[in-house]
């Protein structure tokens, strides 16, 4: 499996991606907002775009699809529950659903409400897995729920994302990791993995930035850290009601809660 992360320099900071099968030259097409960026990259490469998948329905990830299909007649992809609200999808997403990119690659569609209620992550298994996380799961982050359910989005993270092998590659929708390495910090001072990638990456461009690992995330991401004495200490801080030995639900709402407004 062949991926192409495709940086947009917009506004929203998108992240594209190609997931291409080497032998065929068949690719797919993740969230392409700028699709002809997406489309020049295919081409330098010698691929050819046959299916778009839209993670939600969001229009900063499917802004795209018109001028992308009329330019390669790629199937569109989308979650069943989205596909009134994007128009023009062809194959509606269950969980559990495999999708084929040429011979031999096969992503696992994972149903992950939180982000909006109808939102899609998809998971390559083997050697090295990956998990092309839309709005989900940001690196050191987590999406927003302005249209979504936050108890959902606990219940995506505890039940799906966090039980993924450690090994795992994260490739997200959005490119935000030094404001949430920050949120990180503020929660966690002494957090000295969070500290030190943000020492790394300081003045990175977004364009280079590292792919992190799941394993990585349990280390430097809030919304992983649910157990964390001093995490927890800093929220009782700003939410005094939140127990001294609160459950990790409790911690990830008030996160979130937190998150929206910092």
């Amino acid at each position: 499996m062949l991926v192409e992360r495709i940086w947009a320099a917009n506004d929203y900071r998108n992240f594209h991606y190609l997931i291409a099968d080497p032998d065929t030259g068949e690719a797919l097409a993740v969230d392409p907002l700028d699709w002809q960026r997406c489309l020049d990259a295919a081409r330098a490469r010698g691929w050819t775009i046959t299916q778009i998948l839209n993670t939600h329905e969001h229009r900063d990830h499917t802004g795209g699809n018109e001028g992308l299909r009329k330019a390669t007649h790629a199937r569109v992809l989308a979650h069943a529950g989205a596909a009134g609200r994007i128009g023009g999808v062809d194959r509606g997403l269950e969980r559990g659903d495999i999708i084929r990119v040429g011979r031999h690659i096969e992503l696992e569609c994972l149903d992950t409400p939180g982000h909006t209620l109808s939102h899609v992550c998809l998971l390559a298994r083997g050697d090295r897995p990956a998990l092309f996380s839309g709005d989900t799961l940001f690196n050191a982050g987590a999406g927003n729920c302005h249209s979504g359910d936050p108890a959902l989005l606990y219940d995506t993270f505890s039940n799906q994302l966090a039980r993924l092998p450690d090994e795992t590659l994260i490739y997200p929708g959005h490119e935000y990791l030094g404001r949430n390495l920050a949120f990180t910090l503020d929660r966690e001072p002494g957090n000295q993995d969070a500290a030190a990638m943000a020492a790394q990456t300081a003045g990175v461009n977004a364009e280079a930035a590292p792919v992190t690992t799941l394993a990585q995330e349990k280390r430097i991401n809030a919304f992983f850290r649910l157990q964390s004495p001093a995490l927890i200490a800093r929220l009782r801080e700003k939410f005094p009601e939140l127990d001294e030995h609160p459950d990790p639900r409790s911690v990830f709402l008030k996160l979130r809660e937190l998150r929206n407004s910092w």
